[in-house]
């Protein structure tokens, strides 16, 4: 079959339509001034590899010889991965809100050669169908427009920008005070699902910051209900389909409000975000449940998304052979099969059953306590964990020999820095180094081969490293870096974690409307220059990057940092107040300054118990930093966090809140009369 342009692109997305009938082309210069040189608009699909409604939509429409050809004559077609450019995507994504109150993906968008919308939508069927226009009824009605009517295309591509620069809007300072946290709990908590925790009803999302939020709230103020709450949605996560129950790590979604039919790709970023949960909740109820849950997911990871230089892959499929979901579902027939005489026992406990829980098939699922199993065979609840992990490992086998879904291997900046984030916290929680000694690779990978000067780079694919890193690039790593210095306080972490602080004031800082743009004054030049505030799949880059100078202020003792974080948190605050559903990042680092962090430094960490007591103690507010020999302390003298600080024979911990702190302490009770 023949090739187009996209067959020397990294992206396995764009890889994936190399050989469509579609003249496709990356965005790039050649493509852009090709539409501005022969005068035509520009059809731009974005989409992502493990993406369904993609798969689908390629397949109807740009494997169809008829379609492509009136595309290929008709405009200058353009392929974008949403995950190397979240720029262009955010822009369009934006108009397709604005035009359709809604969006996704694939979004499909006709530009003129200028690059100005016109006319946007998601997934389109090839043909008309149910009240719907077809793509390839679109397609003829654009053509003839763009020929016919120019000023109209013109009129609707003007006010689709001017609605488009509206979006960018000054926002109204807020004074700082705890009402802001008070009426974004109460606003979220109406949101929450009381039945099968999470929040709305389907599709339903994880939703990670959220869940923080309200841990953090219960925290405050002594309300249960918040914690309960979030601990509900975690469990109910855990114990349905969104879980992947034998071999470990979260899938996207949930398609139901039980959480049991999943959107089955799974994603880096969220298998780096949801453990922080199961971290958070082990430390508030020191229920090893979680932990269980934790190193399932973070396993998984090592085990299937690990390169073999320490960067992480960025998502599977939701297809496998062309089906949804055919590599994770069962027959009981193969079941009973595979497992022989502990059949019976694993389908009760995973509510298998002849006629399935799905299509058909069954979603292994726990709608039963271990309890009742144990009653119903006459077995000990130890036995019964026994089976049901010698089943899983060999239905885990027999899974592992079936045709895998698509693996997008690409290395993103932003997406590993997260599981940076998720390795250290998990090694706090559960002391296993494996998880500490993956953060570390991860971070040299990433200085290793995505830094270009003082400047970090997007992606990596095939040895080539390209795009100039967006806000949520910088930011991230930014924050992991101090994830791990606050466990392994090497001068490096902290320093490179200063030098991106201080690229992110310079070059990204618009102090117009008090927060950062989504690209650098350096970037390639858009039709706006774009900027995200709320939480999405993945946590606001402003949201992350105020966090970060919040940390860098009180490690340093820098003010323009605690100045930019508090004009970011003033300039937002009152929108995360009344709309906390997309600021759950937010208001968490909104918690902390009200909260004034709380200064912790072990210095010589040698005492176990007290490190893991402080370790696995709830402190959402603090930095915890655990210095383990003298030549460290040595090094970190330069920054005011370290100062005054005397390495002794025996572990001391310091701990400083509102400019005061405590002479050094030796025992756990001290340390608690404290905190």
């Amino acid at each position: 079959m023949k090739e187009n342009n996209l067959i020397n692109e990294t992206s396995p997305y764009l890889i994936q339509h190399a050989h469509n009938p579609v003249n496709w082309y990356a965005w790039n210069d050649e493509s852009l001034k090709k539409a501005k040189d022969e005068n035509k608009p520009i059809f731009l699909s974005v989409g992502y590899s493990a993406c369904h409604w993609c798969h689908v939509m390629a397949h109807e429409s740009f494997e169809n010889e008829e379609v492509a050809k009136f595309m290929n004559d008709t405009f200058v077609n353009i392929k974008v991965d949403r995950e190397e450019r979240p720029d262009i995507d955010d822009i369009y994504q934006k108009v397709c809100q604005i035009a359709t109150g809604q969006g996704g993906w694939p979004l499909s968008v006709f530009l003129t050669p200028s690059q100005k919308p016109f006319y946007v939508g998601t997934y389109f069927p090839v043909l008309d169908s149910y009240g719907r226009q077809g793509f390839g009824s679109i397609i003829r009605q654009l053509g003839q427009a763009w020929n016919e009517k120019p000023k109209d295309i013109e009129k609707a591509a003007d006010n689709f920008l001017g609605a488009l620069q509206k979006t960018e809007t000054v926002k109204i300072t807020t004074k700082l005070e705890r009402t802001i946290l008070d009426e974004a709990a109460m606003n979220l908590f109406q949101l929450g699902d009381s039945s099968y925790g999470g929040f709305g009803s389907a599709p339903k999302f994880p939703n990670a910051a959220n869940v923080s939020f309200l841990f953090r709230y219960a925290k405050l103020t002594g309300l249960s209900k918040f914690n309960e709450f979030g601990l509900k949605t975690l469990n109910k996560m855990a114990k349905g389909g969104i879980f992947d129950q034998i071999g470990g790590g979260f899938h996207r979604y949930s398609t139901d409000a039980r959480w049991l039919v999943p959107h089955f790709e799974k994603m880096l970023y969220d298998n780096a975000l949801i453990p922080v949960n199961y971290a958070e909740a082990y430390q508030i109820t020191k229920d090893p449940f979680y932990l269980e849950i934790l190193n399932k997911t973070l396993d998984w990871v090592l085990r299937e998304m690990m390169s073999a230089d320490g960067g992480f892959f960025s998502a599977y499929d939701a297809d496998s052979e062309g089906i949804e979901g055919k590599f994770y579902v069962w027959k009981k027939s193969e079941i009973n099969e595979i497992l022989g005489d502990d059949a019976d026992l694993f389908c009760l406990y995973y509510d298998v059953t002849d006629g399935g829980n799905w299509e058909g098939d069954n979603i292994l699922c726990n709608n039963i306590d271990i309890s009742a199993v144990s009653f119903h065979f006459g077995i000990s609840e130890d036995n019964i964990r026994e089976i049901l992990t010698n089943c899983s490992k060999k239905l885990l086998d027999v899974r592992s020999k079936r045709i895998h879904p698509g693996l997008d291997d690409k290395i993103l900046t932003s997406w590993n820095s997260l599981m940076i984030t998720a390795f250290a916290k998990g090694y706090r929680v559960t002391n296993q180094k494996k998880y500490l000694d993956a953060a570390k690779k991860c971070i040299f990978f990433i200085e290793k081969n995505l830094f270009d000067g003082d400047k970090l780079l997007r992606t990596y694919k095939n040895n080539t490293a390209k795009i100039d890193g967006y806000l949520e690039d910088y930011s991230y790593f930014a924050n992991a870096l101090l994830d791990v210095f606050e466990i392994e306080p090497e001068s490096k972490y902290l320093d490179l974690s200063l030098k991106l602080g201080c690229y992110m004031v310079d070059h990204f800082w618009d102090s117009e409307t008090n927060s950062f743009f989504m690209t650098s004054d350096n970037h390639e030049k858009l039709i706006i220059r774009p900027k995200n505030n709320y939480d999405l799949s993945l946590p606001s880059g402003n949201s992350v990057s105020c966090f970060v100078m919040l940390r860098l202020y009180h490690l340093t003792q820098k003010e323009k940092f605690l100045e930019i974080a508090t004009q970011i948190m003033e300039s937002q605050a009152q929108i995360a107040a009344e709309n906390p559903f997309g600021f759950g990042y937010l208001l968490n680092t909104i918690y902390a300054y009200l909260e004034k962090p709380t200064e912790i430094t072990i210095v010589n960490s040698e005492n176990s118990e007290i490190c893991k007591h402080l370790f696995t103690k709830f402190m959402p507010e603090s930095i915890l930093v655990a210095i383990s020999d003298k030549s460290q302390l040595e090094k970190l003298t330069k920054f005011t966090f370290f100062r005054g600080k005397i390495f002794d024979n025996e572990t001391s911990v310091y701990i400083c809140k509102n400019f005061s702190c405590s002479l050094p302490l030796k025992s756990i009770d001290q340390i608690d009369s404290h905190i």
